[in-house]
């Protein structure tokens, strides 16, 4: 059965709103009026059937849903430029595929790519995101980014990357709303614990970590995939165990405040993987990926 896409122009539009989180500045960098905009994303809600913004006074903010289709389309939206640009330029040989997670591509891949494509101008990075373990793979690539030794191809040369743990975190606004501070492991009960559904030890992990046992909190949510357990905390829906390596972004901007500093939860380190015979653009970037852990 053939796929039935969405209108790709609406897909356009609704890429840069959720990047901006402004219909205003989607219109600004397509060129293009704010209403039409509005229309464009009217008519895409409409196609899928959800709603993809949550409209607020002056602030348009994605919905769970949008998150999620976000996080997808804007991969599938470079991949097709990605694609156009090597065959206008005859440079397709000057490509490079990267593997990784949906998650680890929102919130610490794209965001650190445009300083690889300033510096390397002739390559260009092909993200694929993929659920699967490298040697699962539906698709072909010349790095993947994973964590942990399991689930490795034999032929690969895998190398040690991120070092990684995990912290509770909030949005400030959610703190504020409860009048009380967070001193102690235990005055986490007091709110709704965020898991996603493949990390769901999480939270179990930490408190045996941090001495406590099972925490009777006020509600446990879980959702599919870790960004969307970022987008939740974000928006104020309760806490989040997030690995440092994924919030970066989120701290500096104050989306997001770490709680209790001193109690981390260590997590498998990150590797990444390449073909023994890798061309020179695949070893350029690899380079690039060691350099951009201080980025």
């Amino acid at each position: 059965m053939a796929l039935v896409l969405p209108p790709l122009n609406a897909v356009r539009a609704f890429v840069a709103a959720a990047r901006h989180q402004s219909f205003s500045r989607a219109a600004q960098e397509l060129h293009v009026t704010h209403g039409a905009v509005s229309r464009q994303i009217k008519g895409l809600e409409a196609d899928l059937g959800v709603a993809l913004f949550e409209r607020r006074v002056r602030q348009v903010v994605l919905t769970v849903e949008g998150q999620a289709f976000y996080a997808q389309a804007e991969a599938g939206l470079a991949l097709i430029g990605h694609a156009a640009t090597a065959l206008r330029s005859g440079a397709a040989g000057r490509a490079v595929r990267i593997n990784v997670r949906p998650s680890f591509a929102v919130r610490w891949l794209i965001p650190r790519l445009p300083d690889f494509v300033a510096r390397h101008p002739g390559i260009e990075p092909e993200v694929v995101t993929s659920t699967a373990t490298p040697a699962r793979a539906p698709e072909g690539f010349d790095v993947a980014v994973r964590r942990g030794l399991q689930g490795w191809p034999a032929s690969l040369q895998v190398a040690p990357f991120l070092e990684d743990e995990a912290f509770a975190v909030a949005s400030p606004a959610l703190l504020r709303s409860m009048h009380r501070p967070v001193e102690s492991p235990r005055d986490l009960a007091a709110f709704v614990l965020l898991g996603a559904r493949s990390r769901k030890g999480d939270w179990d992990d930490w408190c045996r970590q941090a001495g406590i046992g099972r925490l009777k909190a006020a509600g446990r949510l879980h959702l599919d995939h870790l960004h969307l357990v970022f987008q939740a905390a974000i928006d104020g829906l309760g806490l989040a165990m997030a690995p440092r390596s994924l919030w970066g972004n989120d701290l500096r901007q104050q989306r997001l405040v770490a709680l209790l500093p001193r109690h981390g939860l260590p997590l498998d380190r990150y590797y990444y993987g390449i073909s023994p015979e890798a061309s020179e653009e695949t070893r350029c970037f690899v380079k690039w990926l060691e350099a951009a852990q201080d980025l």
